[in-house]
This record gives C-alpha cells, sequence and structure tokens, in this order.
C-alpha cells in the first residue's frame, strides 16, 4: 500500500497561489524561474500579482496551475523524500502529474498548457458555448439526456467527477436543453459553470488538431511512478509516448472517478492533492469515503502531509 498524488485543474486558482512556497523554498523559486524564462514572462508576477480575471483566463490559467503544483511537488520531495505509488490530474492537472513522475518536461508542460489554453478558447466563439454540474443522476441518465438534447447541438458528459457529479460541455443551446431535462429527471441540482469554453467534447476538436503537433513533437521520458489517464482510467503504457493520449483528452470526459478506484486498485493507501485547492481530495472523500486525503501547497500543510504518508 502506499500514497497517491493528485494534480488539480482549471477552477482551483486563485491570486497570490503559490507565493508561501516561493517565499520559503529555493526549490519552488527555481521552479518560477524555468516557467518565466520557457515562457517569456513571469509567472511569479501573474500568480502572485494577477488579478482573479487574469488567472481566469484559460491561457494563464493552466500554465500558472501547472507552475504551482510543480513546485509544491518538488519541495514535498526535497522536504518528506516522499515515493509516490502512482498519480493522477485532473484535465490540465495530468500535464503536472506527467512532469512530477519524468514523462514530459516541465519546460515542455508550460509551454504546451499556454498553447493548449488558447487554442481551447479560440475553439468556440464567447457565449457559444457552456457547461454545467448535474448532481444526482447515475451516468446513464445523464448519458440518455445528452443524447436527446443533441437535437439543440453538441452536448456531451465532460467530466464523470464522482459522487453522483457529472458535469457536461457543448454549445450553450443544447447544455441549456440537457439542464432542463436533468431537473425534469429528478437531478438534486443543475448549475451552470462559469468556465471560458465548452471543454472536454467534440467542439475542443479544433484544438485537439492544432495542439497536436506541438505534443508530438515533446521530447518524452522515463516514468518513475505510473500516472492514470484521464481518458482511459488506466496507467500511461510506459513504452509508448504520451502525445496521442493527451490529444485525445482534449476532446474526450475526464473519468475522475474511474481514476481514482483504478488508483486504489494499484495500491494507494492513501491520496495526496498536490498545488492549489481541495477540489480533488473532496471528491475522492465521495468516491472512497474511508480513505485518507490530504493536500499540500504552503509550509503550513507540511505537517499533515507527513502524518498522512508516515
Amino acid at each position: 500500500m502506499g500514497i497517491g498524488l493528485l494534480f488539480p485543474g482549471q477552477a482551483s486558482q486563485f491570486p497570490g497561489m503559490g507565493k508561501e512556497l516561493h517565499d520559503a523554498y529555493p526549490a519552488a523559486r527555481e521552479v518560477f524561474e524555468e516557467a518565466s524564462e520557457a515562457l517569456g514572462f513571469s509567472l511569479a508576477d501573474l500568480c502572485f500579482r494577477g488579478t482573479e480575471e487574469e488567472l481566469r483566463l484559460t491561457e494563464n490559467t493552466q500554465p500558472s496551475l501547472c507552475t504551482v503544483s510543480v513546485a509544491a511537488y518538488r519541495v514535498l520531495a526535497e522536504e518528506t523524500g516522499i515515493r509516490p505509488l502512482c498519480a493522477a490530474g485532473h484535465s490540465l492537472g495530468e500535464y503536472s502529474a506527467l512532469v512530477a513522475s519524468g514523462a514530459l518536461s516541465f519546460p515542455d508542460a508550460v509551454r504546451l498548457l499556454r498553447s493548449r489554453g488558447r487554442y481551447m478558447q479560440d475553439a468556440v466563439p464567447p457565449g457559444e458555448g457552456a457547461m454545467a454540474a448535474v448532481i444526482g443522476l447515475p451516468p446513464e441518465t445523464v448519458r440518455g439526456i445528452c443524447r436527446d438534447a443533441a437535437r439543440q447541438g453538441v452536448v456531451e458528459p465532460a467530466n464523470f467527477n464522482g459522487g453522483d457529479q457529472i458535469v457536461i460541455s457543448g454549445s450553450a443551446a443544447a447544455v441549456a436543453a440537457a439542464c432542463e431535462a436533468a431537473k425534469s429527471a429528478g437531478a438534486r441540482k443543475v448549475m451552470a459553470l462559469p468556465v471560458s469554453a465548452p471543454f472536454h467534447c467534440t467542439l475542443m476538436k479544433p484544438a485537439a488538431e492544432r495542439l497536436a503537433p506541438e505534443l508530438r513533437a515533446a521530447v518524452p521520458g522515463a516514468f518513475s511512478f505510473p500516472v492514470v489517464a484521464n481518458v482511459t482510467a488506466e496507467p500511461y503504457p510506459q513504452d509508448e509516448g504520451v502525445a496521442e493520449t493527451l490529444i485525445r483528452q482534449i476532446v474526450l470526459p475526464v473519468r475522475w472517478e474511474e481514476c481514482v478506484r483504478r488508483m486504489r486498485a494499484m495500491g494507494v493507501s492513501s491520496f495526496l492533492e498536490v498545488g492549489p485547492g481541495r477540489v480533488l481530495s473532496g471528491l475522492v472523500r465521495r468516491i472512497e469515503k474511508d480513505v485518507p486525503a490530504g493536500a499540500f501547497c504552503a509550509p503550513a500543510d507540511l505537517p499533515g502531509v507527513r502524518a498522512l504518508s508516515g
């Protein structure tokens, strides 16, 4: 049995994220410097002094979250010597997990995520796409609702987050129709999400096509521990590159509940969210109620990490 690492995705960002790590640890400062060099502007300025609106721009959100998460992981490794059994990341968090495992270089990851964010934003004009969370209906019911509402346009399940929480994504009219149908079907809660684009659906195909050459050009490294992929809920094969899976990830749903259960089947006895926020550790408590889950993104979190992993 061992510890599984979880790396957060979009919506976990906040102004000032990572500053305590940056100020306290040289290892974290080095990560921010690497990111700034790779991107040609100061990631520290964006994370520490950027506004909530600036950080919400997806081309900023994605490399910023990866930078803070990788900084947290490097501090964690240096301070605790943690040896994870495996890892997973939610959407863009999968890039952070791949960097931590050694399968993707950090400079490549932040450059790819800057492009990924821009291409995803460009794929659908503002106001034409939408996402919503549906809580309290089984996956089969939500899939059926999406099929019926597809007469209004594209609408598909985008995140199977666990605890009966499923996010749907697509064109605004079709998502609205699916939301009304979900309420009629007895959903406990249906909530529109404040996102800038409809992620993880077929409307993102132009983004996948634009990012594909950049992903294929990235030089893969060797995995030091397995990473469970969003699109398959299985570990990446050790003898294949990551590019094709990450291309598919842009348009296919995040199978998060299955990822967590797969990590449990691999022997994970506790989970640690590495990076901003506590969204994923909260989801773990919905999926595997009796499994310990913690989070690390500041020096004050270290005692809890040691208790969790020790």
